[in-house]
């Protein structure tokens, strides 16, 4: 009898230590299959540079052992690619680049997506804006570009990307306010694609100038084909010594564009675990922070609970300034 006893004893330990592994085991997830980053816009834009800048850290830092698969789909001033990954539910193989535009796009109603319909996985960097032309343009500074087009505004066509009502359609209209032009006179040029679109367009002489992030002129304007007007930082940028703040020019704007990244909606707990773990040791890894210095980006990184507190702050802000340059009432 004692026998008996001690055979379903050890019975019963077995299943209740399997039954307390159980869950543990369960907690475990990676992804599956490979792993795709959407980038809402055309290559060499800021989100296709976010997204690839990401592929790079990820794969040769080993921080996953799937492959990475960037994907462009522009439209909708990134809806196309938000509405894409809002059908991959649940599913965590699937991530997409984000920035302001998640809150504008809302806010002037051209899209009924917010950052509330994703699992928001962190915020990575900042960077800042400018305003550039054509390296052999008859401006030198930003007082006498925006002297030109009050002067002429009709003849100055300014290319904005991938729509109105975001980060860099905001920075022109509040710069052309300061300088005592009429924001309602300038004729914006919308290209989709962003930088791939715009900067062959102002080389091209198609259009006088475009507001952007610094990030996507870089490689223009070391190679002398772009001229920056100014930057909307508070000191001059070290990959730039040369170009003077808004500031220096005597305009009080300073104004740093985020951008971050976001998983598909009903993610599990451990999806959201692997995700908010994976990108945490990505950031600190030596790829990124190299990545980082070259593109002239400001490390922002902000995980995902205090993403989110973020996002609700910045969603109250960003009203506040769309009411302001007149783009919502």
């Amino acid at each position: 009898m004692i026998g008996k006893w001690r055979v379903l004893s050890g019975l019963i330990a077995t299943a209740m230590v399997a039954a307390t592994a159980a869950p543990a085991l369960a907690e475990d997830w990676k992804p599956q299959r490979p792993i795709e980053i959407i980038a809402p816009a055309g290559p060499g834009g800021g989100w296709d540079l976010i997204a690839r800048t990401m592929q790079k850290a990820l794969t040769e830092e080993k921080l996953v052992d799937k492959p990475i698969i960037v994907t462009n789909k522009p439209g909708g001033g990134g809806a196309t690619g938000w509405n894409y990954l809002k059908g991959k539910s649940g599913q965590g193989e699937f991530l997409a680049a984000n920035s302001p535009l998640i809150l504008q796009n809302n806010l002037l109603g051209k899209s009924d997506l917010t950052y509330k319909n994703f699992f928001m996985l962190a915020n990575l960097m900042a960077e800042w804006e400018v305003v550039a032309v054509k390296a052999d343009s008859p401006w030198k500074t930003g007082k006498e570009f925006f002297e030109a087009m009050k002067k002429d505004p009709s003849s100055m066509h300014i290319g904005v990307g991938p729509a109105l009502g975001n980060d860099d359609h905001i920075q022109f209209l509040t710069l052309t306010k300061a300088f005592g032009a009429d924001p309602k006179a300038v004729k914006f040029v919308v290209y989709p694609n962003t930088a791939a679109e715009q900067i062959p367009a102002l080389l091209g002489g198609h259009i006088q100038a475009i507001t952007i992030s610094l990030a996507e002129t870089l490689e223009q304007v070391k190679a002398g084909k772009l001229r920056i007007l100014g930057v909307s930082s508070p000191e001059r940028v070290s990959e730039l010594p040369n170009v003077p703040t808004w500031k220096e020019q005597g305009v009080d704007f300073v104004f740093p564009h985020w951008r971050g990244v976001m998983a598909a909606p009903g993610l599990s707990p451990a999806q959201q675990k692997f995700w908010t773990e994976t990108i945490d040791k990505m950031v600190k890894s030596k790829t990124w922070k190299d990545s980082l210095e070259t593109l002239g980006w400001d490390d922002y990184y902000t995980p995902s609970t205090d993403y989110v507190t973020f996002l609700d702050k910045q969603d109250t802000l960003m009203r506040e300034s769309l009411t302001d340059v007149g783009l919502i009432k």
